[in-house]
């Protein structure tokens, strides 16, 4: 977040939204990695026979959850908590973003594993939830200076 501080000093209303975009990635990845275990130790997946499959069906459904959360946030943020426009579009851009890598990444990592010959079950959940947070935070961020601009809004 050092790499963005000017942008959180101009526009103080990103860092209320922090904690929400990393607890919803965290648990997005988090419902998707248990999954996508629970199918590996069912047998109910083959790793590699199934793998493009899987990680697309996760994929939509994160962006479908992201779309949803987006799409009732970032209103509520706006005429509920009196949050700006530029800020709420910026929320409804990150959310449907951030749940799609959540879910591709939690999908992705433990079929890894597997192929790669390692336990996915000590990986997957530390590797998933540390990659999540720095994409999350990166794109939230990159999202809010491209709003930003659209709104011709100084940084």
């Amino acid at each position: 977040m050092n790499g963005f501080e000017h942008t959180l000093s101009k526009q103080i209303e990103l860092a209320y939204f922090v904690p929400l975009l990393a607890g919803h990635g965290g648990n997005t990845g988090g419902q998707t990695v248990g999954t996508i275990l629970t199918a590996l130790s069912s047998k109910t997946i083959h790793p590699k026979k199934d793998a493009l499959r899987v990680i697309s069906k996760e994929a939509m459904s994160g962006l479908t959850v992201g779309l949803l959360l987006g799409s009732v946030v970032a209103p509520t943020a706006h005429y509920v908590m009196g949050i700006s426009a530029h800020v709420s579009t910026v929320l409804a851009c990150t959310l449907p973003l951030l749940s799609t890598i959540a879910a591709t990444l939690a999908s992705s990592i433990p079929l890894m594993c597997v192929a790669l010959g390692l336990d996915p079950t000590v990986i997957s959940a530390p590797a998933m939830t540390t990659f999540v947070d720095v994409t999350g935070l990166l794109s939230y961020f990159l999202i809010a200076n491209a709003v930003f601009r659209l709104y011709g809004l100084e940084l």
